[in-house]
């Protein structure tokens, strides 16, 4: 016997009529007269006589009332508290470096807004590390803007985005126009780490021209390497978002470079066989329809 048997008959007890409680459950009649007879078959027991077109419960039916009545509470109470429970759970949510540097507290700001008792956990790190996360399920979803090497995870792009290639305006290619690529090799190469998005991106658009390289500098922090390329120190490739106040104040300059291809996405990923629950659902919805408030 289900919960919904159940319920159907507590119904058909507190209206005492079978049309009534077939109109308050919003079914068909047939279907409530059928619960209460698979209820009886089930039992082996008759839940109410049926005299003049009356129902009147039986001394079973009436103790049967008891039991119904608390186990329908008792779902009841269990659904309401799961559904409030879902709407303050906690998400594990990861992000590579750009997107947890930029984006990152903005989504969560904003998703605060409508969900306030809602707990968030944030990871930040390189795509690599957030897609080792995800499949030892200590990440519920995550946002990065690397490429997903296992067919484990599940990806999707929700928004666009370019590596910039940037100099000082100092710079010997600085005014150059488009350079070739050996050009901006010549000069050092301050480079976010290996296992890092935008790396992998870098390092796969010059495998595909054929170059190799050696970087002067690897770092975690984009605010290092754009405070190295202000002081002249070489050539830096960062996502094209992290960029755009330093290159509208004129401290960093952008360098165009022949056939180097650097277009990419930020992908939301997470496990093919996680449950994902609707917060963690509303937050991913949110993130691929965000815009930053100052875009007009």
């Amino acid at each position: 016997m289900t919960v919904r048997h159940m319920k159907i008959f507590v119904m058909v007890c507190e209206e005492n009529s079978i049309t009534k409680a077939a109109e308050r459950l919003h079914i068909a009649q047939p279907a409530v007269s059928i619960a209460v007879k698979e209820l009886e078959e089930h039992y082996h027991v008759r839940l109410f006589d049926r005299i003049s077109r009356r129902l009147y419960l039986t001394d079973i039916g009436r103790s049967f009332l008891e039991y119904a009545t608390h186990i329908v509470s008792l779902f009841d109470d269990m659904e309401s508290n799961m559904r409030r429970w879902e709407r303050s759970e906690k998400l594990r949510i990861g992000a590579s470096i750009t997107v947890g540097t930029h984006f990152m507290p903005q989504y969560v700001r904003a998703f605060y807004e409508t969900h306030p008792q809602s707990g968030i956990e944030v990871f930040i790190g390189s795509s690599e590390l957030i897609e080792k996360k995800i499949l030892q399920s200590e990440l519920d979803f995550a946002l990065i803007e690397g490429a997903v090497h296992s067919d484990h995870i599940l990806s999707e792009t929700y928004q666009k985005d370019h590596l910039a290639v940037i100099c000082s305006p100092s710079d010997p290619l600085c005014g150059k126009g488009t350079i070739p690529v050996g050009q901006m090799l010549s000069r050092p190469l301050l480079l976010r780490e290996k296992g890092s998005g935008t790396r992998e991106l870098f390092d796969h658009a010059l495998a595909a021209l054929e170059y190799t390289y050696t970087p002067s500098w690897e770092s975690t922090s984009t605010e290092a390497l754009i405070n190295a390329v202000r002081e002249g120190l070489g050539v830096s490739v960062l996502s094209d978002i992290l960029v755009q106040e330093e290159l509208k104040k004129g401290t960093i300059v952008e360098l165009k470079v022949e056939k180097l291809h650097l277009d990419r996405g930020f992908r939301v990923i997470y496990h093919k066989n996680k449950f994902l629950t609707n917060t963690s659902k509303e937050f991913m919805e949110m993130c691929k329809g965000f815009r930053e408030e100052t875009e007009n």
